[in-house]
């Protein structure tokens, strides 16, 4: 299949450039499958949506201040987004540098006339990234890090974006960007969920450069994900297995979600516990084994995100809402507007 298929024509103004002013009072588009029918709602009227008995999956990673700005011993400016190492343990760091120049040798790059990385080329483009000795990473970036907005928000990081671009149930540090349809979620719509008797559950999958690299092959099917570091603990399995055994859904908040229980998929309709590499590619035309159901955002054009919510709920389909979404000014990417698929 062509990527051009997936490709639409999206104004720049509809591009958010920061959260709503309140967390939750985004827009919600729901789209049912099995009537190919699009209704307009707002996300606190999820909960509609929602029976008792449903299982909301969630992933709880938290975003790293993975973002370094920082100087070389010329005094040129260099940029780095720092990636944890892939195994979710102790290894190591890589990042993507802006900037760095085209020298062979190490380069020394200053935080401030005390501090300083030092940064190796590798044959992928990133570089290799040794931090002071006795300086652990963890507290080197809480010092000099930046929240790593996505490229598509054109302008600085600003305090607001410190709690904005979390999700109030993140926990464990390690992604370079936020699991965004979570972005959307308040303690009391939680709360309220769960009163209702929706259950809840959290996975994790630490997003990295790979779910945003774009596709540069003609071919849907010539494109390789990057992998992430996914954990999902024994008692989420067996709730899964549980929620799907009694015939009840499963609904993933996110495409970071969904793509976490389908990799741990054993089998239709079962989920093995785990930890470890994923590089699952959903795609159409993917049989979904766990979920029945999406809550996500509104994606780039031509993008893996874009595909994996085609190979659920179709791809004309999906094209024909994109379109509608685009003449009724909803709000796009990371701090826009949201939309359930069920």
């Amino acid at each position: 299949m062509k990527v051009e298929a997936f490709d639409f024509h999206l104004p720049k103004t509809l591009i958010a450039q920061y959260p709503p002013l309140r967390r939750g009072e985004s827009r919600l588009m729901v789209l049912r499958r099995d009537e190919e029918r699009i209704e307009h709602r707002k996300f606190s009227d999820l909960i509609e949506y929602l029976r008792p008995g449903d299982l909301l999956v969630m992933n709880n990673t938290r975003v790293l201040p993975a973002k370094l700005i920082g100087h070389k011993e010329t005094g040129g400016k260099v940029e780095l987004l720092l990636i944890p190492p892939r195994n979710g343990s102790e290894g190591e760091w890589e990042a993507l540098v802006k900037n760095l120049g085209k020298g062979k040798g190490p380069t020394l790059v200053f935080l401030d006339e005390k501090t300083h990385l030092i940064l190796s080329r590798k044959k992928d483009g990133k570089v290799k990234v040794l931090f002071p000795e006795g300086e652990s990473p963890e507290r080197l970036l809480n010092r000099w890090g930046h929240i790593p907005l996505p490229p598509y928000i054109r302008r600085e990081e600003e305090p607001l974006d410190r709690e904005r671009y979390q999700t109030v149930y993140a926990k464990k540090e390690g992604s370079i960007a936020a699991p965004t349809a979570g972005l959307h979620f308040t303690r009391s719509l939680i709360q309220k969920i769960k009163e209702k008797g929706i259950e809840t559950a959290f996975i994790t999958l630490h997003v990295g450069p790979g779910t945003f690299a774009p596709i540069k092959a003609e071919e849907v099917e010539e494109h390789r994900m990057e992998p992430e570091w996914v954990e999902i603990q024994e008692e989420v399995a067996a709730t899964i297995n549980r929620v799907k055994q009694e015939g009840r859904r499963v609904i993933a908040v996110g495409t970071t979600t969904t793509r976490a229980l389908e990799s741990f998929a054993a089998g239709r309709g079962r989920a093995n516990p785990g930890a470890g590499l994923v590089s699952l590619f959903i795609r159409p035309p993917y049989e979904f084994k766990i979920i029945d159901g999406l809550i996500t955002n509104f994606h780039l054009p031509k993008s893996t995100l874009i595909m994996l919510v085609s190979a659920f709920a179709g791809r004309d389909f999906i094209m024909r809402a994109y379109r509608e979404a685009v003449e009724k000014r909803y709000r796009f990417y990371s701090y826009g507007d949201a939309m359930l698929i069920l």
